[in-house]
């Protein structure tokens, strides 16, 4: 079913907005009212990277008038691949004041807010609060569960996006609709209830995605928020179109709220505050453990000198090693850990040194094995990226 307008109309437009917005004014469903209230709507996106690039874009060309951007990162150079916003000069920028600059250079008369911090629960209401609508672009689930939360708080709709190497999702979550409307609530936690735990479900950093994709993706995302504003249209609420893009095939789940789930009235209450204030992508921050040893990127360069003491694991993906490898080292996959399949190729008689992109699997990998009898077992501090930087700048980072 169509929805009333999100926002209400703005003031009229000029003869240079007329020229340049044509094309909407002739679609009857737009028409000057409807940029209208495009120039009157207020857009925060949260993720300026694969999913937000496509949808700021297609916001800005739209005319949406103010446009919020959430992001604590900089660009690096594995982004340009799919993150359309950024070129080779804003590698090392932070990517807020690239996606601002990228907006601007669509209409200079837009107003862009950049907001370059990590959003937290004790901080999500206020970046969000002040915005008819949020487009959540991120790419871990702490956060995308910490936004949600937020804009059921505060009566917010949000266009939600996700893509996994060449497969993708998207719906329009509405968990606290106006009261007078006929809006069924549904929120994320109606399609996953609970997040999974940290490291169990591979990131993009670890999987890999098609940057065409997160194009598509974020097409559609920005298409939906557009219907909102306007009130136009059949948006994805209660539903999530499904992509696989290898069968070039899209899909339907249908969704429905649970009407006795209570509204989050406090970011610090659920699972969100158990994965801590500092929300960060699964694979960047390993967990602290003293029940398990780390080594530094050196120390193992020492050790890799005299290799028969010790066997040097890497729980990452074969295609992981095909980008950079630790000379030495012996794939075994973290799933066949954790599931029990590859603890009989292990051997038990001497230390196991493990080592994945960052620190996280390879610790996570390292708790299940002393869980299983191994009694020496240790962890390269930092992974793969750590060799890079501390010990063979000549290979490559991802």
């Amino acid at each position: 079913m169509s929805l009333p307008p999100l926002v209400a109309p703005g003031p009229a437009l000029t003869a240079a907005e007329v020229e340049r917005y044509s094309r909407h004014l002739l679609l009857p469903q737009v028409g000057v009212l409807g940029q209208r209230r495009l120039r009157a709507a207020r857009v925060c996106v949260v993720g300026a990277g694969g999913l937000g690039a496509p949808v700021l874009l297609y916001l800005a060309a739209a005319g949406v008038g103010r446009i919020g951007i959430v992001d604590f990162d900089d660009v690096e150079v594995t982004n340009l691949q799919r993150q359309i916003l950024h070129g080779q000069a804003d590698v090392g920028r932070a990517k807020v004041d690239s996606a601002r600059d990228a907006v601007l250079a669509i209409d200079p008369a837009l107003d862009v807010v950049v907001h370059p911090v990590r959003l937290t629960p004790a901080t999500v209401d206020a970046v969000l609060g002040g915005y008819d609508l949020v487009i959540d672009g991120t790419d871990n689930f702490p956060t995308r569960y910490l936004v949600n939360d937020a804009c059921v708080r505060l009566g917010i709709p949000e266009v939600w996006g996700s893509v996994f190497r060449f497969d993708a999702q998207v719906a329009v979550f509405w968990g606290r609709p106006p009261a007078a409307s006929a809006i069924a609530p549904v929120q994320l936690r109606d399609l996953f209830p609970a997040a999974p735990p940290a490291g169990s479900v591979p990131s993009c950093a670890e999987g890999g995605v098609l940057g065409a994709l997160c194009g598509q993706v974020g097409s559609v995302m920005a298409t939906e928020a557009v219907k909102l504003i306007l009130g136009v249209g059949e948006p994805l609420l209660g539903r999530v179109l499904v992509l696989d893009a290898l069968a070039s095939r899209w899909s339907e789940v249908p969704l429905r709220g649970d009407p006795g789930r209570e509204w989050p009235t406090d970011g610090r209450t659920d699972d969100v505050a158990a994965m801590s204030d500092d929300v960060t992508p699964a694979d960047d921050v390993a967990p602290a453990d003293a029940a398990l040893p780390a080594i530094s990127a050196r120390e193992l360069a020492a050790l890799l000198a005299a290799p028969d003491g010790f066997a040097l694991i890497d729980v990452r993906e074969p295609a992981e090693r095909d980008i950079v490898a630790i000379p030495g080292a012996r794939s075994v996959p973290l799933g066949g850990i954790l599931d029990g399949s590859a603890l009989a190729g292990l051997p038990r008689d001497r230390p196991l040194v493990l080592h994945c992109k960052s620190g996280v699997r390879s610790a996570q990998a390292g708790l299940a094995l002393r869980a299983a009898g191994f009694g020496d077992v240790s962890h390269l501090a930092g992974g793969v990226l750590a060799w890079v930087d501390d010990v063979d700048p000549s290979l490559a980072r991802y």
